[in-house]
């Protein structure tokens, strides 16, 4: 499932695209994805302007001046495509239709976005704008990991009592949006703190200084336009490239990169999700 990085780099690449442009014609190609669309998609969406593209967690929103706003989660294999060339620098040819581009927007700036998804794992919806942060998506999410409201006090406050592995508590959205199994990795072997521990048992030292390492390990993972596992692509079809950077995720049995230790990456499962750390540096 892509990450906030990944979900960040689709939607700056979409936004040259797509941010101030109106949707000349919307074509829905099927009745469903992961829920039924609503009503009159097509009709709802065609005229509109896009007047800003935002995310929210895992999730794209597309504020329209029709006063709806268009939410667009990508699941395990979705994908925002662009065809045509919105800034007028060259001339490409739109790409003929394949199986799985479900939704199909023309934009009248010449752009083309297909949302195309094999395994009907995502999902769009539309929604009123005002009252977005109150839909049954995003109601309960935390706070954004990038944004003011994640900082040093509020993390420590969200540990405490809690008893569950802090890699379980980091995972949690309704403490903090977007994090997800692999940043929460690479953040933890950073933080030199066990995934096993327990929330409410790490210093408030400890838990304060998470907050500056998930902004970093974030901001690097964006920069280099996310992590291509599996099926992710940006919205202009390359890869991403933060994989390359990995100290933990997916190194089982490697040699930790901290210098002078001696020890490998290990596996562990926790809440039928994989986990690497480095037994020796994180505690």
């Amino acid at each position: 499932m892509p990450e906030l990085p990944e979900v960040e780099t689709v939607r700056r690449g979409l936004a040259p695209a797509m941010q101030g442009a109106v949707i000349a014609r919307a074509q829905i190609n099927r009745p469903d994805l992961r829920w039924p669309f609503p009503d009159r998609m097509a009709d709802r969406l065609t005229g509109a302007r896009v007047l800003a593209l935002r995310r929210r967690s895992k999730y794209i929103l597309a504020d329209l001046d029709s006063g709806e706003s268009l939410l667009i989660h990508l699941g395990m294999s979705g994908r925002m495509l662009i065809s045509g060339d919105p800034l007028g620098q060259f001339v490409h040819d739109h790409p003929a239709a394949e199986k799985h581009d479900h939704v199909v927007l023309d934009m009248d700036n010449g752009a083309r976005i297909t949302f195309n998804d094999p395994r009907r794992f995502g999902a769009m919806d539309l929604l009123t704008t005002a009252t977005a942060d109150q839909h049954k998506l995003l109601a309960s999410i935390g706070p954004e990991p990038l944004g003011n409201d994640f900082n040093e006090p509020y993390l420590i406050a969200a540990f405490q009592g809690r008893n569950t592995p802090v890699k379980s508590a980091l995972l949690d959205q309704k403490i903090v949006a977007g994090l997800g199994n692999i940043y929460v990795c690479e953040t933890l072997y950073r933080a030199g703190i066990s995934p096993t521990r327990k929330a409410g048992q790490i210093a408030a030292a400890r838990v304060g200084s998470l907050v500056p390492i998930i902004r970093q390990v974030l901001s690097e993972a964006i920069s280099a336009g996310g992590s291509s596992l599996k099926d992710f692509r940006h919205a202009d079809g390359e890869l991403g490239y933060f994989q390359h950077s990995f100290d933990v995720y997916d190194r089982e049995g490697q040699p930790c990169r901290t210098q002078g230790c001696t020890s490998g990456i290990i596996r562990i499962v926790q809440s039928g999700r994989s986990t690497f750390y480095c037994p020796t540096c994180q505690r």
